[in-house]
């Protein structure tokens, strides 16, 4: 189902304020990796925000979820704290991990294998 228009401008303004809050916490530095948030998804309600986390050289994904999820009392008060006055309801933070780099590299091996290049052959 496609997104609505007030879903995309509610998610572009969580989007944006929960980076600077990450900054802020030091969030978006754990374990000697990278946390960024590629995408925030609304439901229609506007009640629930589905946050996508992309790690970049972090060690164990699951722990570093899971250290966010811990915390997210504390993100959700920060974000309330910015965005009351554009909101009615606070939605309810649900973080997830997002893959699509992983995806993005099993499909280059596979295409690699698929059609190696005129490079990769000549050095066979």
């Amino acid at each position: 189902m496609q997104e609505g228009k007030r879903q995309k401008q509610v998610g572009s303004l969580l989007n944006e304020e929960l980076n600077l809050i990450f900054q802020r916490l030091g969030l978006s530095m754990i374990d000697g990796g990278m946390v960024s948030i590629s995408s925030v998804k609304l439901t229609p309600d506007l009640l629930e925000a589905r946050i996508y986390l992309s790690l970049f050289q972090v060690k164990d994904a699951d722990s570093t979820l899971k250290k966010i999820e811990e915390r997210g009392w504390e993100i959700k008060r920060e974000l309330t704290a910015r965005v009351a006055k554009q909101l009615r309801r606070m939605p309810e933070l649900k973080f997830y991990l997002d893959d699509t780099l992983d995806h993005v590299f099993k499909m280059e091996e596979l295409f690699k294998k698929i059609n190696p290049t005129d490079n990769d052959q000549n050095q066979q």
